[in-house]
């Protein structure tokens, strides 16, 4: 898969569908990125505004270490703390490649039974199906503004 000299990164979009007891299967794809990449199949799960990311571990501890180095009495960095870091939990893929996502998560990201999975080169996303459809509206609706700003980004 790729060239040798090719950085595996989290890409793509995969349907998949989570079970009663909130297992997901991850895509093979991104198993073998945790795998070779990251060399273990250990993710950080935690909630957006939307949806959930999740972040192999050596990705999760530099997100760590940049929020401890925040002001820590400052409201915002409070509230980004208490639901992206206080949030986050800790998923093993099991042997068929799946992980157990916690009710509240589930909850918060409104997690039925057909999920869209989104790679986003150094995490992916959880998306429940009808979220995702209703975010992609929204921002094929205001693509060109995001292009301008990446332009000026130098993208």
């Amino acid at each position: 898969m790729g060239n040798k000299g090719t950085q595996k990164t989290f890409s793509g979009r995969y349907h998949h569908t989570i079970d009663a007891k909130g297992r997901l299967s991850i895509p093979s794809q991104f198993r073998e990125v945790l795998r070779e990449k990251y060399k273990e199949e250990k993710i950080k799960l935690t909630s957006l505004a939307n949806s959930l990311v999740a972040y192999p571990m050596p990705e999760w501890a530099i997100i760590e270490e940049k929020v401890s180095k925040l002001p820590q009495m400052k409201p915002e960095v409070r509230r980004f703390q208490l639901l992206f870091i206080s949030g986050a939990v800790e998923c093993n893929l099991d042997k068929q490649g799946r992980i157990l996502i916690p009710p509240a998560l589930r909850e918060h990201a409104g997690l039925k039974k057909e999920i869209v999975i989104a790679g986003m080169i150094n995490r992916f996303e959880i998306w429940d199906k009808e979220r995702w459809e209703n975010e992609m509206k929204r921002l094929i609706e205001n693509f060109e503004k995001y292009c301008e700003v990446l332009a000026e980004l130098g993208i």
